[in-house]
Parts: structure tokens; sequence; C-alpha cells
């Protein structure tokens, strides 16, 4: 009885984490012993992951600690802990104190309440929110040493870390300049994993890394469909880039890599439902655990996921509406367990969300499979035209699976859902309106030095007010797109069916004159999901300080569906600019 209150408190007691750099060769200990990450992201079963080996976990955000660490700790798992921070695509702006401020508060909040917590292993402050350029904005990285700052004053028992997308531009030497209370640098790589170690080496890093997501090449790394549409590698392909992260780092270079999370220890829909995910949805296993559980123990697994050697289709895998496709595939099992393998065809919208953004799960066409068996399916392809991926999986008796898909697509135009129709002419801003068709909501390039406001009758050009937009820096440029839905940059149905329509009319005029604006219509592209059927881009007018009608010529385009309404740009002259716009239709 007195052994296990004595041992349910030590569970209990919080945990010393240190990362140490001795003769050259950085360590991490934690409560006196040697730690090496041995680790994946994501919400599977940790106490699988645990069972397979590995000791750690990593979560992107803090809004579901209180139960990521109660669930850790009952799996024996030590937790990165995300603290995420605002990017700059999403509007946080690093400039705006107000939110920087309010940041920083919900990071120390958390950091305050969970120190002690047994399950805490890092801070990890931020994940890519240096986005993907140079990413040396020195507003960025003051906003995370600050935080990393006052973690180590709050908590001295937890290094820091922050999370950063590969280690192109000026990232790792921004970092070692600008937060020396950053111990830790996280680097999410996935075709270049390998090469990691020598790449931060080369670029000055000295401080220890940990790669905080592994696995096979994203879907900007590989290679495309003629019809542009990512080419994703089998599931027993991907087994080898698991593998190769994990041994390229922490084993070959101890010295100054600390550890590896793999992505993803569950499923996700990201480019395809399977690209990511070590498990599917149902919970089955994919050859992604067996890879790691192999490198994490040392020992091979007893019971492997079946292999899939080939998947091809007779002819052209680009076909005509209605026509059949035969697919063959060549699978087994490593220990001749009966395998059964299921056969499916789903659309494939091609779009991809940003930064790992959440994507619309892709409808399975019903009918399609016409006859299956364990090396071959025919498949009665639709007669919409599109693109379509045919997936198979392949699963064996003790809870393992393959899978694999191929990009298939059927020929013709396709048919484009239409925005509602209007009548014309269709007003987008008359003096004062206040209800706004397509609301000027896409903020673009200096956005912020820009604002947006209603101005009195006094400047208007007709009705009780116009709108005033004013540029405020002396370099650079600024743009607004008009939008339905707000805020939607393609990836929402929307606008309106503008058919018949001749011209697009602005009033404008600046208020000091030389403004150069330029007005368009149309501006998202074909490869996200709902995109301006017509992009018409306007010539660059120079404003004087009297009110001009300006017309876009929209003729002969197909405007079935409009998500955006009106483009405007302005381009710096070297100093701020403030610009009056009113009356705005398509005629």
């Amino acid at each position: 009885m007195i052994t296990a209150l004595i041992a349910a408190l030590l569970i209990q007691s919080p945990s010393s984490v240190s990362v140490k750099q001795v003769s050259g060769h950085w360590t991490m200990t934690v409560s006196g012993k040697p730690f090496t990450v041995k680790g994946a992201g994501g919400d599977g079963s940790w106490s699988l992951l645990a069972s397979a080996g590995g000791n750690s976990v990593r979560t992107w955000g803090a809004e579901n600690i209180e139960s990521d660490l109660v669930k850790a700790q009952k799996a024996g798992v030590k937790v990165m802990v995300g603290i995420w921070l605002g990017h700059k695509e999403h509007g946080f702006k690093y400039d705006d104190p107000a939110q920087v401020t309010k940041q920083f508060e919900q990071a120390k909040a958390v950091i305050q309440k969970y120190k002690d917590n047994p399950a805490v292993l890092i801070w990890g402050i931020g994940n890519e929110m240096e986005g993907y350029e140079q990413g040396d904005d020195p507003a960025i990285w003051t906003a995370v040493e600050d935080i990393a700052h006052m973690a180590h004053k709050i908590d001295p028992n937890h290094p820091t870390a922050t999370v950063i997308a590969e280690i192109g531009g000026k990232k790792v030497p921004a970092i070692h300049n600008m937060c020396p209370s950053i111990d830790i640098i996280g680097i999410n790589s996935y075709a270049g994993a390998s090469s990691i170690y020598e790449r931060y080496v080369k670029q000055g890093g000295t401080k220890p890394y940990v790669i905080t997501e592994c696995g096979p090449p994203g879907a900007w790394e590989s290679k495309n469909s003629p019809w542009q549409r990512p080419i994703e590698l089998t599931s027993t392909e991907k087994e080898a880039w698991y593998a190769r992260a994990y041994k390229s780092n922490v084993v070959d270079y101890p010295d100054l890599c600390l550890g590896c999370f793999s992505f993803l220890w569950s499923h996700k829909q990201e480019a395809t439902a399977t690209w990511f995910g070590m498990f599917l949805p149902d919970g089955t296993k994919l050859g992604a655990v067996d890879a790691m559980q192999k490198a994490w123990s040392g020992k091979p697994v007893e019971h492997p996921c079946p292999r899939i050697e080939a998947m091809s289709v007779d002819g052209d895998p680009a076909v005509d509406p209605g026509d059949s496709v035969k697919a063959h595939l060549t699978a087994s099992d490593p220990k001749s367990d009966p395998i059964k393998c299921s056969w499916s065809l789903v659309s494939d919208s091609g779009v991809i969300g940003v930064n790992g953004d959440k994507e619309d799960i892709p409808d399975t066409v019903a009918g399609a499979i016409l006859s299956s068996s364990n090396d071959s399916a025919s498949i009665k392809m639709p007669k919409t035209p599109g693109a379509y991926r045919l997936f198979v999986v392949v699963r064996n008796t003790h809870g393992g699976a393959a899978v694999a898909n191929i990009p298939l697509r059927v020929r013709g135009a396709i048919p484009i859902a239409q925005g509602a129709k209007v009548k014309l002419p269709f007003e987008i801003y008359m003096g004062g309106k206040a209800d706004l068709p397509f609301v000027p909501a896409g903020w673009m390039g200096d956005a912020g030095n820009m604002k947006l406001e209603m101005s009195s009758q006094d400047e208007s050009h007709s009705g009780s007010k116009c709108i005033r937009w004013d540029y405020t820096a002396s370099q650079g440029w600024g743009g607004i797109a008009w939008q339905s839905p707000e805020g939607d940059w393609g990836d929402k149905p929307g606008g309106y069916d503008l058919t018949g329509a001749k011209k697009l009319v602005v009033w404008a005029k600046g208020r000091y004159g030389g403004e150069q604006v330029t007005f368009s219509l149309g501006i998202i592209k074909n490869d996200k999901k709902y995109f301006d059927t017509a992009i018409v881009n306007g010539e660059k007018h120079e404003l004087s300080q009297s009110w001009q009608k300006f017309e876009l010529s929209l003729s002969g385009k197909d405007l079935s569906r409009v998500k955006t309404g009106l483009v405007m740009v302005i381009a710096s002259q070297g100093k701020p600019a403030t610009v009056y716009l009113d009356d705005i239709k398509i005629e």
C-alpha cells in the first residue's frame, strides 16, 4: 500500500528536462536520464505508440492540452506542448501591439498552468509562422523570443523550441541571432529530411534541432499527372521515407539532433485521404507504423503490414465519359497471411489546403467498381468529365493494411457550378450602400498600411457617402479583392452569374492626383475548386483630383460564376496615397 502510494506520488512529480552541450555533443535528459525523442504528431492511440517503442508526442496548439496531458500520462509518453502563434496569411499582424500582447498573455497562461505537469517535455512556440520565403521578419522572431524568455523565467525546468517549415531562406540564422532563449529548433521536412543535418550546419546552425514533422514527399514535392494532380507513393514506398528521415538525423548525427516526430500518427485529408496518415480512418495501421516501430525499438515487427509491389491501369488513364478501366495490383503479406483488397473511385478536385488547412473530403463514386479481386478490378468511369482517383486498400488478418491510388481522368469540359443569377446592371457599391454583394475582405500586398472606410457626402460622386481607400506607405503596393463569400479564395461556393454583362464600371478620383490604380475582375484560378470563371486584368490608371469613369470590357467572357467582382491594386509613388471610389457596377 505504502509502496503504491510512493509510486503514485513519483508519477505525479514534475519532470526536469535539460538540454546541454558537453564536449560539442548536445544531449537532452529527463529527470537526469538521457532522452532521445522517439515520437509522432497526431491524436491516434498514444498507448499503441508507447508499445511500439515511442516515448513522446507533439501537439500544434494548446486548445486541448488538459486532456492531452492526461492521455499522455496514461500512455506513459511525454508531450512537446504546441503553443500556436498567428500566421500572417490568416490575418495576424506582428506589427500590431494589441495582437502580439494578447498572444503573449495566452502563451503565458498555458505555461503558468501546466509547467508542473509531469508529461510536459518541451514548449513548442509556434509552427511555421515565419512563412515560406526568407523567414527573417524581426517582428515575428522578437515575439517568439519574448515568449521563450518568459517561459524560462516562469519554468526553468523545460526547454523551449520553435518550429519552422524546412530551413530555406534566412530562417536558421534569424533564430540564432534573434532568439537566444530558444533552446531547440524544430524543423518540418519531408522530401528533404535526409539532408537536413548537412544543410543546417552549412547555414551556421549550432543549436540542437528536432525533426518535428517528417514523412513521404508532400504533394508540393511530387510529380503530377498530365492534368496536374499529384502522384502519391504507395504506403509501402512511404515506409522508406519515414525510416530514412529518422536514421539520417537521429541515428547518424546524435551530437546535434535530439530526436524526431513522424507525421501523422492518425489520418487526415490532405491532398488525398491517405497522403500523410500513418493509419486509415478506421484505425488500421499502415506500413509507416511498422517502419517507426522498428526504428524506435530496434526489433522486427511480429505482424507487419501487407505490401504493394505495383498498381497500374491498362492504357491511357485519361478516358472518355462512361468508358471502362482495367486496373491491376501486385500485393502480398510478408508472412504469407491471407489478404483482402477493397477498391473505390473518388472525385479529385485538386484543391490542396495551404499550411495543412482543412480540406473537404471528396465524394466516393457509387457503383463505379464493376468487379474486383486481390489482383485486379474493372471500373466504370463516370459520364461527368473531371479528375478522379482509384484507391485500393489491402488488409491482412492482423490489423495491418497497405494503400495505393492512381489518378484518373474523364475527358471533356468540367461543368461549372454557377453563381446566383442576378439582373443587370448589378450594383457592387452605390453611394453609401451598406449591403454589399461582394465584400472588400481580400487584402493583399502591404495590408498593414491600408485603410478602407466610408467618406463624407462632400467627397462622394453620388449619394450620401463614397469609399475612401488609404495606402499609407511610401513604397510597395496594396490590393483588395471584393469577395463572395467574404474571406474566400476559392474553397467555398458562392459568387454571381453575370452572364450578359459587357463591362465593369468604376468611378474614382485621387486626393492629390497622380495616384496609380488598377481595376480588374476575377482573381481565383482554376487550381481551386470554386474559381472565377473569368479573370479580366485591367490597365493601370492615373487618377486626377476630379471624378473619372473607368470601364473594363467583359465582352465574350464566361461570367457564369464571378467570385471576385472587383480587384483593385494601388502602387506606391514614393508617398502615401488616397483614392475615393463610388458608383461601382456591372453593366
